[in-house]
């Protein structure tokens, strides 16, 4: 079978949206299908072309990957990302004469106007468009307060609709997207749940974090770690003041990794409260995460408290499971359900920072209850959300689209 597979963000790139869809791309490569990606130059989240790339009309790479011209933009900013985006759906459209056909057309949502871009792919090419969606948009940006204008959020209701009027198939990641979805009329014949999950082969408790800890000066130190993006709709500030309550505990550290939108105001905030007990590291490439997540002792998952987010799963969360690591999670919904039924940590009222930091302290003084967490989690993402076993899902999924 030949997939075209239309996605903004690809590795080097290491946020959830590139792994996802390169981990899957390449269990299909292994299973003898040809796929090939089409994605821009790596510039996620500062804007910023990636060492060894450029930013070309259109460039091919030696693994089936099509990178194409787009207006780059920091992860900030309502205009510059929008125009980010749409730059990408239009050289999508525009480079159709040179995209090799595929039997099955895949995007992958959000960003929207990359799901929007298989829809015109599909048509030009004839073909079943299979739509991923990783996010509820215009939802998830309206939750943040992202977007305010009336009749933007008009406009993109009425994009989100049709996206779901013509797609073939429908591929959320949790089951509260279907739900959302088929309360908008969408037909349940067209769903498929096909949720998050991790590569065992890359995320194993047996790597050692042990050079990592040296590194950073955390030998014999409790690490209570926070992996991902720095962005509005996470509130990273309760990790500061969970840290600021356990100033007292020397023995017990806050790592924060990665990049985005309020990294430089929450570094501001760090030294303004005067915080020796949080390390805040840059983004990180790829092939150095399992050493660091073989560093943390807790996994802090954390998003804002809105009504939205109880529907969301942070792809995270099967990273610290594939790791044995136990998680505080500050997010209401399906992921607290998922987590309960893992028995993989502690659940918290989202933006509590009393309640992480007490959950926190009590992880950190009992390390019996920390391995026989981490232990039944690993066994529950082995059984369900091995990501060799989604990818496989999606194949047949992708059969039956060609099929009709």
């Amino acid at each position: 079978m030949k997939i075209l597979f239309l996605s903004h963000y690809f590795p080097p790139e290491i946020n959830a949206p590139a792994s996802r869809t390169f981990e899957h791309c390449r269990e299909w490569v292994r299973a003898g299908h040809q796929v090939t990606v089409v994605t821009c130059a790596p510039n996620h989240p500062r804007g910023k072309v990636y060492e060894g790339y450029r930013n070309r009309l259109f460039q091919r790479e030696g693994v089936e990957v099509i990178r194409l011209w787009t207006w780059l933009s920091a992860n900030e900013g309502f205009v510059l990302r929008t125009l980010n985006y749409l730059s990408y759906m239009f050289a999508c459209i525009f480079a159709l004469p040179w995209l090799p056909r595929g039997d099955v057309v895949v995007s992958t949502s959000p960003q929207f106007f990359n799901g929007l871009a298989g829809y015109f792919v599909s048509r030009a090419q004839r073909r079943p468009w299979v739509l991923e969606i990783r996010d509820l948009w215009p939802e998830s940006i309206l939750a943040v307060g992202a977007i305010r204008n009336a009749t933007v959020i008009r406009i993109l209701r009425w994009l989100e609709h049709f996206a779901y009027a013509r797609a073939t198939c429908i591929v959320p990641v949790t089951d509260a997207f279907a739900e959302y979805m088929r309360a908008h009329g969408v037909a349940a014949d067209k769903i498929t749940v096909i949720k998050n999950g991790v590569e065992l082969g890359l995320f194993r408790r047996e790597t050692s974090g042990a050079a990592m800890r040296a590194r950073y000066g955390l030998e014999g130190k409790t690490v209570a770690a926070y992996f991902g993006t720095h962005g509005m709709a996470h509130h990273l500030e309760t990790v500061l003041d969970a840290a600021r309550l356990l100033a007292a505990e020397p023995d017990i550290m806050f790592v924060l990794v990665g990049d985005g939108a309020e990294r430089a105001r929450l570094l501001e905030l760090k030294d303004r409260m005067q915080l020796s007990n949080v390390l805040m590291l840059d983004q990180q490439p790829k092939e150095a995460m399992p050493e660091l997540w073989a560093m943390a002792d807790i996994s802090l998952v954390l998003l804002r408290n809105t009504a939205l987010f109880k529907t969301v799963i942070p792809s995270k969360i099967f990273e610290a499971m594939g790791m044995a690591t136990p998680i505080v999670l500050g997010v209401d919904g399906e992921a607290r359900a998922l987590l309960e039924a893992a028995q993989g940590g502690v659940a918290i009222e989202p933006e509590n920072a009393q309640a992480l930091a007490d959950a926190v302290l009590a992880l950190a003084r009992d390390p019996v209850a920390r391995a026989a967490i981490g232990e039944r989690s690993n066994a529950y993402v082995r059984a369900h959300f091995d990501r060799r076993a989604l990818a496989a899902r999606y194949l047949a999924l992708f059969a039956a689209a060609a099929a009709r």
